[in-house]
């Protein structure tokens, strides 16, 4: 008996310090089966791009190039407006690179 309630002890311990640890999930996760490129791989394209630290991210079906791309949020380095900057998600092609709420001319 005092062996299962041991079991049982550690059982419930592994699962209340799994349940703590955060999630690094993103919008549009699901749709990473579709991309060639890793999170991490467009991350790197998007900051060549635009220096700064990004704030968001997502993986999204959208318009323009392959039709799915990673989209991050960049907070420059040297301050000013957060831009928007998408990578192709297939071929790494970087598909925008604007201030995010600036108007188009």
């Amino acid at each position: 008996m005092k062996k299962t309630n041991a079991y049982f002890a550690i059982l419930f311990g592994i699962s209340a310090a799994s349940a703590a640890i955060p999630a690094f999930a993103y919008n549009g996760e699901n749709l990473a089966k579709g991309a060639k490129l890793t999170m991490q791989d467009a991350q790197s394209i998007a900051l060549a791009a635009q220096p700064g630290s990004i704030v968001d991210s997502e993986l999204e079906n959208e318009g323009g190039g392959s039709g799915l791309r990673y989209s991050f949020d960049i907070k420059p380095e040297n301050g000013g407006g957060t831009h928007e900057v998408g990578v192709d998600a297939l071929t790494g092609k970087l598909l925008e690179n604007t201030v995010e709420g600036a108007n188009p001319d």
